[in-house]
């Protein structure tokens, strides 16, 4: 019986989600521009309060570790590890795009597995890059998370002999490359969100697989780099 905390920061969308054996309880979410800073943890006491549940009784913390805005994630974590410290409670790291590649493939539309059906998330990088993986519909991984610039060649070997469904906030200026491969399927309107990480933070839990509080970083992918005024 596993009672967890589940934080989303990785994008514009700030989420929060407890949930109980994997299935949400309690759960606050807004998506727009980036106010973690201001409402993570307003967000995180709202939650408690629907439930009727103290926060000391948590077994656990999840947080979405990456990849996705450096600054997004920075906050995701600090709180998470935040309260990690003060609680004496395990913090367990969901992968963000496998989790938003769940929150696709385990639809209804989805439920007759196939080997010939591939998941791609893709959270924007800016420009024509995009933070990416490939998935089957087990939500294992068959490519690794990957910063990838696309183009018109991206993906093409996969997409001879497999359906690959792209989504996810970077995935709309890459319909244009693809529009004549009948393979490229793109599905709109999929964001993050803590209601599809409370499975993977459930099966970790069940797997004591916990992270080093102290030593636990994000997963930037790339390295942040701050620009040189030209004053």
């Amino acid at each position: 019986m596993a009672l967890i905390l589940n934080i989303e920061t990785a994008t514009t969308v700030c989420s929060v989600c407890l949930a109980k054996d994997g299935i949400p309880i309690a759960f606050k979410e807004q998506n727009g521009a980036y106010s973690h800073a201001e409402n993570l943890t307003l967000f995180i006491q709202d939650v408690f309060l629907q439930s009727n549940i103290n926060l000391k009784d948590i077994d656990a913390i999840a947080v979405s570790m990456g990849p996705g805005s450096y600054t997004g994630l920075r906050i995701g974590v600090s709180v998470a590890k935040g309260l990690c410290y003060s609680l004496d409670k395990p913090l367990i790291a969901v992968n963000t795009l496998q989790h938003l590649a769940l929150s696709v493939s385990s639809k209804k539309d989805f439920s007759l597995k196939s080997s010939k059906q591939l998941f791609c998330p893709m959270i924007d990088a800016r420009r024509m890059e995009v933070y990416c993986a490939i998935y089957n519909s087990f939500n294992e991984e068959v490519l690794p998370v990957t910063a990838e610039i696309i183009d018109k060649n991206a993906f093409a070997d996969l997409l001879v002999d497999n359906e690959i469904y792209f989504f996810g906030n970077g995935a709309e200026k890459c319909k244009y490359l693809f529009s004549g491969n009948k393979n490229a399927k793109f599905i709109d309107g999929i964001e993050l969100s803590t209601n599809n990480m409370v499975n993977l933070s459930n099966k970790a839990f069940e797997s004591n697989q916990f992270e080093n509080v102290s030593a636990f970083e994000p997963f930037y992918l790339k390295d942040f780099l701050i620009k040189k005024s030209k004053l």
